[in-house]
């Protein structure tokens, strides 16, 4: 990061936007116990004879709680796909490549985070429930997704403004990711 050090304000908002991307991946992770915890329940209760209503909806909401909660925080460690191999063929003109996907992915998750929001407002104002034995109002887990996805465009908005500013995106490459 060659001109970082010209931005301290933005270093701090950078930093911030990090920790928020890290718990965001930590409450990734809780969704995914909250999963391994419905699914427990659910056998137990099915072993004491007991019924569970809604543990398999409950399970899927958990599940794309920790997709959707975890998008940030995995570009930001570098483990989302990236085409590395075709991005070094490009030599010089690498940097606009990495521009113009920036700012194509910023678009694309701006335009379904808009989506994902008008289908969380859809829900609530129909008073959309779940079709399992719950009758959980739908809008209530459609947020984990809505907020997730609206992260995630934040993300990709910061990391591309990071390449403007400093020429370098910020992205910590993976080392498993190639």
């Amino acid at each position: 990061m060659a001109r970082a050090h010209a931005f301290p304000r933005f270093e701090k908002i950078w930093a911030s936007l990090d920790k928020l991307y890290l718990y965001c991946g930590y409450l990734a992770a809780l969704s995914m116990v909250g999963i391994f915890a419905v699914t427990m329940l659910q056998i137990v209760s099915r072993y004491l004879g007991l019924g569970l209503r809604g543990a398999t909806d409950y399970a899927g909401y958990f599940m794309a709680a920790s997709a959707f909660l975890a998008f940030a925080h995995t570009l930001n460690r570098g483990a989302h796909i990236r085409i590395e191999l075709f991005m070094s063929m490009l030599g010089r003109r690498r940097i606009w490549a990495e521009y113009l996907s920036f700012a194509l992915s910023t678009l694309v998750a701006i335009w379904f985070s808009y989506h994902c929001w008008a289908m969380v407002y859809w829900s609530y104002v129909l008073g959309d429930v779940s079709q399992g034995l719950d009758a959980t109002p739908i809008w209530i887990p459609q947020l984990s997704m809505a907020f997730g996805m609206s992260l995630l465009a934040v993300a990709v908005a910061d990391h591309g403004l990071r390449l403007i500013a400093t020429g370098e995106h910020g992205i910590q490459a993976s080392p498993d990711a190639v």
